[in-house]
């Protein structure tokens, strides 16, 4: 994988977060503790968190990428740590776990290669990113209440709202893993289920998808979203039409290009958009 180019400057990080820059506009953050399945330690939690926050307000970053090294996404949060660490009263993060869930405002779209198991916090972050792609030997599971805690770091209210009480409960209250063609046709928070030798290149296809069409209109679409997931659709439609993330794609270069482009029956050239609005 090619490295960050020279005018991406992401904050530095440990091994155990590799970031690089697969293609133009799309960063690339690899969860790098194999032998730990890649489970979430407080030292990693910080460092994406610290990455996310420089991606938001970078403007060649369109889209960002999330998968694994070896065979799990994440297997969740590192218990043995945890146990042997000081606990606050909710142990809740700001963002959520991974620092991805319906509390952090990131307006760049989020995919999730999925690659082996993704339990407990590794199925919270799934549930919050915006696309995600799985391969055919993911297993997915929500079993927090096996090991007496709770899966409160934004995965309930995200796969409720996705799947629906009942079966939100099957995963949380059962505990029981399902497999990548189970969370595709009956719980729904997958998009596409491949082999796992085609798995980052789809994830790759649908970012230059993404990076092909305005980021102006991208972001303020992401946005849009995200009002309605928080604020139902009549709030959230009102909020969105007063957000900056939509004045800027009303007003912006970006728009006049993709409709002198039409006109002249070429491709568009979109230009980055403005870091802060």
């Amino acid at each position: 994988m090619p490295p960050v180019p020279q005018r991406l400057a992401p904050p530095a990080t440990g091994e155990h977060l590799i970031t690089s820059c697969p293609s133009e506009h799309v960063l690339l953050l690899t969860l790098n503790r194999p032998k730990s399945l890649n489970a979430m330690t407080p030292e990693l939690q910080e460092d994406i968190e610290r990455v996310l926050d420089w991606a938001e307000n970078e403007p060649e970053v369109w889209v960002v990428i999330i998968t694994g090294t070896g065979r799990a996404f994440c297997a969740g949060q590192d218990l043995k740590g945890w146990l042997n660490r000081p606990r606050t009263e909710n142990n809740l993060h700001e963002h959520g776990f991974a620092g991805i869930s319906a509390r952090r405002t990131l307006t760049k779209p989020l995919i999730a290669a999925i690659n082996g198991i993704a339990y407990g916090g590794g199925m919270e972050l799934t549930v919050n990113c915006d696309l995600v792609v799985a391969s055919e030997d993911a297993k997915f599971a929500l079993p927090e209440v096996s090991r007496g805690v709770v899966a409160a770091q934004g995965g309930i209210p995200r796969l409720a709202s996705i799947a629906g009480h009942q079966r939100a409960s099957e995963m949380l209250l059962l505990g029981r893993p399902i497999t990548a063609q189970e969370a595709y046709q009956r719980f729904n928070f997958v998009n596409a289920v491949v082999p796992s030798t085609k798995l980052m290149s789809t994830a790759l296809e649908w970012a230059a998808m993404i990076s092909s069409n305005s980021p102006d209109a991208v972001r303020s679409t992401k946005k849009a979203l995200m009002l309605a997931k928080e604020h139902g659709m009549w709030e959230g439609s009102k909020r969105h039409i007063e957000s900056p993330e939509h004045k800027q794609a009303m007003n912006g270069e970006n728009i006049k290009e993709g409709l002198v482009a039409f006109s002249k029956k070429r491709s568009p050239s979109w230009k980055s958009p403005p870091a802060k609005l």
